[in-house]
């Protein structure tokens, strides 16, 4: 098959986002100067350089300076004044938000600037629930996974029988096995957050964490968990769609009584999945107030249709869609 020009992908891929298209071009309020200095996720490293560059054509006198080397090194940076911008390659947690809130006083600022990936691993890839392949069930709301997969709540929800999720003759009887990430991974406190919200995990979820190979090599523990779900005809699973096979099936999602969304990169880059994932980009606020101008320019040069164009050209993640883009610069004080 003949290459194609990474060039010519990255126009293809523009035309499928309504975002990239409806948004209005990038024009300074003001001229800026100065450093402007980050901390947080690698992941991201490619995509903020591609954003640097940018807006440096704009503002020539803005240096950067980053240093990103995981994620959670960046909201301490932040309320102890040493940096600018922490860039959260996940959802921010509760223990970051009691932190910033205890050293300030007051909660943290930060905008949406990506939608996650689909499926590509540490860049807030989807998540995705699966059962084995000879399983029936094709769908399932969000309130049956809660059922399945949280407990406590005292009100008789507990699911642990197929025939409770709708599953008849063979498989009735059957007990529901639960496969997913370890209670501290990212995955599993998003899971958390938008699916068991109060409720506390299921005892006998078989959990996995990453692992490293006999050669050397990171096996990620979205692999080891479809791994074990091939093996297990009664299994259900959350994980990575990365590493999807023949021996599993995706289920659809719906949200109430809505329709159910099958997991795929179109419904992901729509908003419409439920389990899809974003990056982040926090911020301080000078004396309490609004952001310095510097700040206030690039936030909104990301939050453009050259930034985003610049999340196609990073390729993993996702543009937001123009309502999200809309929200997101509404919280730029």
């Amino acid at each position: 098959m003949a290459c194609i020009p990474q060039r010519v992908v990255v126009l293809l891929a523009i035309s499928t986002f309504a975002c990239t298209q409806t948004a209005p071009n990038y024009e300074p309020e003001a001229q800026v100067s100065g450093t402007i200095r980050s901390w947080g996720s690698a992941q991201m490293s490619e995509l903020m350089h591609l954003w640097e560059q940018g807006f440096q054509h704009y503002h020539p006198q803005v240096r950067f300076e980053d240093k990103l080397s995981g994620t959670v090194s960046g909201m301490g940076g932040l309320y102890s004044r040493v940096i600018d911008l922490s860039l959260m390659g996940r959802e921010i947690w509760p223990a970051e938000v009691m932190a910033y809130q205890q050293v300030t006083g007051r909660g943290p600022d930060g905008v949406q600037v990506a939608i996650g990936s689909f499926d590509v691993p540490t860049k807030a890839d989807a998540l995705v629930v699966f059962v084995h392949r000879k399983n029936p069930i094709r769908a399932l709301s969000l309130a049956q996974l809660r059922s399945v997969f949280g407990c406590g709540g005292g009100s008789g929800e507990c699911v642990q029988r197929w025939r409770e999720l709708g599953l008849n003759q063979d498989w009735a009887d059957k007990p529901i096995h639960l496969y997913g990430y370890k209670f501290d991974n990212a995955a599993a406190i998003f899971f958390k957050s938008v699916v068991l919200k109060e409720l506390e995990w299921r005892c006998g979820i078989k959990t996995f964490m990453n692992q490293t190979g006999k050669d050397g090599k990171r096996i990620d523990s979205g692999q080891l968990i479809l791994d074990a779900l091939k093996d297990d005809p009664y299994g259900i699973a959350i994980s990575n769609p990365h590493y999807a096979g023949s021996g599993v099936r995706a289920l659809a999602l719906s949200v109430d009584d809505g329709v159910p969304i099958s997991p795929t990169k179109e419904s992901v880059a729509s908003g419409k999945y439920p389990l899809s994932r974003g990056v982040y980009i926090f911020f301080n606020r000078e004396n309490g107030q609004n952001v310095s101008p510097r700040i206030r320019e690039f936030l909104r040069f990301v939050l453009s249709k050259e930034g985003q164009e610049e999340v196609l050209r990073e390729v993993a993640y996702l543009p937001l869609t123009e309502n999200m883009r809309r929200e997101q610069l509404q919280k730029i004080p």
